[in-house]
């Protein structure tokens, strides 16, 4: 599903399925020796996926490590994201001169857990989900809201290398599959101007809820 969030230049590859372990590089093998199965797959599927990515792109395969606040290490001149949830891991890829930064994230399409939307959340948004369930209550919008943040944050990180906190966006999401958020903390600088906030799009479908930022350069 994530291709339809994306644009042209970005090339994705998506999967309900794991793959095997051995399709991770040493190196990245060696970084999970020591987590539970369930851990091992996840990485190893999501980085199986990216790298499918990079082959469509004529990008040559490479070991993709954590660096900074466990931000993937993506090859020179290449940007990316990826994501995995419960039935469901995805990649996205690009090159940085089509694509200035790109996050995706999936959730599973159900309501959040108890006092998790008290946390992530602002007053203002709480008021836009109250319209939104009232509007559509077939659409989890609490827990698409979640995922926004997550998205704007892994959009944020490689441009900025700092930490922005779920206060610190204000998500605006609309009904016909896209959103906004507004950064309330001074942005990144991108093409030498001062951005304030991305714009997005998301998909609900198959039990998820799946959003997506892309910049294009």
């Amino acid at each position: 599903m994530i291709e339809k969030l994306m644009p042209a230049g970005v090339a994705s590859r998506d999967t309900v399925t794991d793959a095997s372990e051995s399709t991770m590089f040493p190196e990245e093998a060696q970084h999970v020796a020591k987590a539970v199965d369930k851990r091992r797959r996840e990485y190893a599927t999501v980085r199986h996926c990216a790298r499918q990515a990079f082959a469509e792109l004529g990008i040559p395969p490479a070991p993709l490590l954590n660096g900074e606040r466990g931000a993937p290490r993506w090859p020179d001149g290449v940007v990316g994201s990826m994501t995995h949830c419960a039935g469901y891991r995805a990649a996205v890829v690009a090159r940085k001169t089509d694509i200035h930064t790109v996050g995706i994230d999936a959730e599973p399409h159900g309501p959040l857990p108890d006092g998790v939307l008290s946390v992530i959340s602002r007053d203002e948004e709480k008021v836009r989900l109250a319209e939104l369930t009232a509007a559509d209550d077939s659409v989890h919008w609490d827990r698409m809201l979640f995922c926004a943040k997550e998205t704007v944050y892994k959009a944020w990180y490689p441009l900025t290398h700092k930490w922005l906190g779920f206060e610190e966006a204000s998500i605006t999401l609309a009904q016909d599959g896209t959103f906004e958020a507004k950064l309330l903390v001074p942005g990144p600088i991108i093409a030498g101007e001062q951005v304030d906030g991305f714009t997005g799009r998301w998909i609900v479908g198959d039990g998820l809820v799946i959003t997506a930022i892309a910049i294009p350069a």
